[in-house]
């Protein structure tokens, strides 16, 4: 990625405080244009007869993970100048403003947390914030539904330390009655992610909902690490790019096979925290994906002893720097196929 500068654009609006929510309107190319809240931005084909599918792309849930963010802002700025066609649906969501004006991961609450729930008298701002980005969804995917559009949500991340694999994604268990997709494994495939990881638990996360509630094909997507705004350049988001401006130009790519490198993975378990007893004892700071031989000691809660007893088991996501309740780490072994 080129360096990063906030010039006006529609992010640094948000930064700013100084979205302007506004009715439609429509570029000189005849693109359609609504500012729908604070960060988030809608655009529609200037013929209806055009579209060809409805997508949600999201980032800044965390507010530090500013990869994403850039891409995201590049890619409205191109539609803004008329430099990119749009022929589908496309909702753009920076999801925690106040965290990024920050550059901190959250204010109070971990966004990505803070999902399918039902609201609370007592719901501080990050909450109240993702009970309006699950409406905005609702809204935006209503329509994809009553016209038989394909529906599609990345929520593009970055991790909080380094990782084995830079680019894999998450797959969220399936709605009853459905399996996982191999079609929607391989157009990521198409977008640069090397492995993929097939959730087998239901969750809070921005892309579980979705997936759930709006029945789209959605993914939470991790993009190397996490870092400050302007020092991405480390990270190749070209395949990424690519990808994103064919699905706002309404191509759906010709993947149909899931290449041999890639790494299909499913979750085996969740070390979750039980009580303010729980230590960790592997390296919090360890690389994603790194491989646990058996018998390996992941964490003690109490009288819990967490102990990897799975062949070929790797790590993600460990953090005991969390509440009591919510997740330390995953357990990840290879999968073998995409049923649930």
């Amino acid at each position: 990625m080129s360096n990063f500068s906030i010039e006006p654009s529609f992010l640094a609006q948000a930064l700013a405080g100084k979205t302007c929510i506004s009715l439609p309107y429509c570029l000189p190319n005849g693109t359609h244009v609504q500012v729908m809240d604070e960060g988030v931005i809608r655009f529609e084909p200037k013929d209806p007869g055009d579209r060809q599918l409805d997508v949600v792309l999201s980032c800044g849930i965390h507010g530090n993970e500013t990869a994403p963010v850039e891409l995201l802002d590049q890619l409205i700025s191109q539609i803004l100048d008329g430099q990119l066609r749009v022929r589908a649906r496309v909702l753009f969501v920076f999801g925690n403003v106040e965290a990024m004006r920050q550059g901190v991961r959250c204010v109070a609450q971990d966004m990505n947390r803070l999902f399918c729930r039902l609201p609370d008298v007592e719901d501080g701002d990050e909450a109240r914030r993702a009970a309006m980005l699950e409406m905005q969804l609702m809204r935006f995917f209503s329509r994809s539904i009553q016209d038989g559009k394909p529906r599609l949500h990345y929520d593009l991340h970055t991790a909080i330390h380094g990782s084995l694999i830079e680019k894999f994604a998450i797959y969220p268990l399936p709605p009853h009655g459905r399996d996982f997709d191999p079609l929607q494994v391989a157009r990521l495939a198409c977008a640069g992610v090397d492995a993929v990881l097939l959730q087998s638990t239901t969750s809070t996360t921005f892309s579980f909902f979705s997936s759930q509630h709006c029945g789209a094909a959605a993914f939470t997507v991790e993009l190397g690490r996490a870092m400050p705004f302007g020092q991405n350049t480390h990270v190749d988001l070209s395949k990424m790019q690519a990808y994103l401006e064919g699905l706002i130009s309404g191509e759906l790519p010709d993947c149909d096979e899931v290449p041999a490198h890639l790494g299909l993975y499913k979750v085996s378990r969740e070390i979750i925290k039980q009580s303010d007893a729980f230590v960790l004892r592997v390296d919090a700071k360890m690389d994603n994906f790194t491989p646990l031989p058996v018998g390996t000691v992941l964490a003690e809660d109490g009288d819990i002893q967490h102990v990897v007893n799975e062949d070929e088991a790797r790590m993600i996501f460990p953090n005991p720097y969390i509440e009591i309740g919510q997740r330390a780490g995953l357990v990840i072994v290879p999968a073998k196929g995409y049923s649930r």
